[in-house]
């Protein structure tokens, strides 16, 4: 009998406590402003698939909210479920979706391969022993689409006593074998510390680890500092022959001062068919900058780079099988120093949003609403350009203290 009062009295603390949060998204949620985009040039059409994070101050508390297809939804408005799950890569929200069962408990964009056939998962479980040794695993998953079966199984991971940590970059589907990238700080045993990158391939047939590559390895002591880099990957589930990354070299000054070592950094390429390592090289004309390579945006064929050195915003397109600028676009918009922009590039179009424009030396913000360019990456060519606006007259007349713009995603 007690075991069931007690289910009562939980299931009534449950929808209490459920009933009292839609009460307060109803009362918090009817005094913010409906942010919308002003189309200034081109089709509104071009809006349907962006997806913009960010928050609106309310003094003294910020509010999170999504622009979707040009509507505004903010954190409050959301059901109670949606916000225990926190908010979801776009990617992610579409996996989701369309292979619930199999995409269960698990997380992490970077961690997937999907064509037509196929979506797997490669994630690293880590643990520390009592001892204080590492403990690490690798989770793996596979779907097969057309017959909708699942399997998984979990290998330890090689060399785990070495490892201080493993992250998952990268996972690719190589003639039937899964190829896991992944960089590791290592344990050196004495006042030196280790950077790598290791390649694992996993037999999927027989559930074992057949390959251990060590791609990169950098150790370094004292106020050195070695950190490897990636561009951010547009489409990080598709099949990539080649992937790009960066190894920046600095040191830690006794003021505090952190200065980068430009001769001693590097930029490599990794092929998964020929299995070749490069550094990327090629003329001052044609090369691609460490800078531009850390910040760019990749899509398997390409590196897209923003550039900001001059008046207007470019976009430069880098080969990565031919290690070349072959394009480098002007696009009509004015660069401001003070100003942040965020972008990404998806369907043969880039997407820049302009936002939170700071003047440091006041140590205050200047908000303007944020402006959204989208142009054709082939030609340059403006497809869209519009600015925020609140919807109705009444919220304009509200205490409007900031829109501030965290990252910008497209369907």
């Amino acid at each position: 009998m007690k075991r069931y009062i007690c289910s009562i009295i939980i299931g009534m603390v449950v929808i209490l406590s459920i009933g009292t949060y839609y009460v307060k998204v109803a009362s918090s949620a009817s005094g913010l402003p409906m942010y919308t985009f002003k189309t200034l040039e081109g089709s509104s059409k071009e809006l349907d698939p962006v997806i913009i994070n960010g928050s609106h101050e309310a003094n003294p508390y910020f509010e999170s909210l999504t622009i979707e297809s040009n509507q505004t939804t903010y954190s409050s408005e959301k059901s109670y479920f949606e916000n225990l799950t926190g908010r979801q890569d776009a990617q992610m929200g579409r996996l989701m979706k369309e292979h619930r069962s199999f995409m269960r408990g698990k997380g992490f964009i970077d961690s997937f391969y999907e064509d037509s056939d196929f979506l797997a998962y490669a994630s690293v479980n880590e643990d520390f022993t009592k001892s204080g040794n590492m403990e690490a695993e690798f989770d793996i998953a596979l779907l097969e689409k057309k017959s909708n079966d699942e399997s998984s199984f979990s290998l330890e991971l090689p060399d785990q006593e070495r490892k201080m940590n493993t992250n998952v970059v990268d996972v690719q589907l190589v003639h039937s074998k899964l190829q896991v990238l992944t960089t590791n700080d290592v344990n050196s045993n004495d006042d030196k510390q280790t950077k790598e990158v290791h390649l694992y391939t996993i037999d999927l047939a027989n559930k074992k680890v057949i390959g251990d590559k060590t791609l990169l390895s950098e150790t370094y002591n004292g106020n050195d500092q070695v950190e490897v880099g990636m561009p951010i990957d547009v489409a990080p589930t598709q099949s990539n022959n080649l992937i790009l990354f960066s190894v920046i070299k600095g040191v830690n000054h006794e003021d505090g001062a952190y200065k980068e070592k430009p001769k001693e950094s590097k930029l490599l390429s990794y092929h998964y068919e020929t299995e070749k390592l490069e550094t990327v090289n090629g003329s001052e004309k044609e090369s691609l900058s460490l800078d531009m390579a850390r910040s760019g945006y990749v899509d398997g064929k390409n590196l897209y780079a923003v550039d900001t050195k001059s008046d207007k915003y470019h976009i430069k397109t880098f080969d990565l099988s031919s290690q070349k600028i072959t394009k480098d676009l002007e696009l009509d918009l004015a660069v401001h120093k003070n100003e942040e922009y965020f972008a990404t590039v998806k369907n043969g179009k880039v997407y820049i949003l302009l936002g939170n424009d700071r003047y440091p030396e006041e140590m205050d913000y200047k908000t303007k609403p944020p402006r959204l360019l989208i142009a054709d990456l082939k030609t340059g060519k403006t497809l869209y350009k519009g600015e925020t606006v609140i919807q109705s007259a009444e919220q304009k007349k509200t205490k409007n203290l900031g829109f501030y713009v965290e990252n910008i995603e497209v369907k």
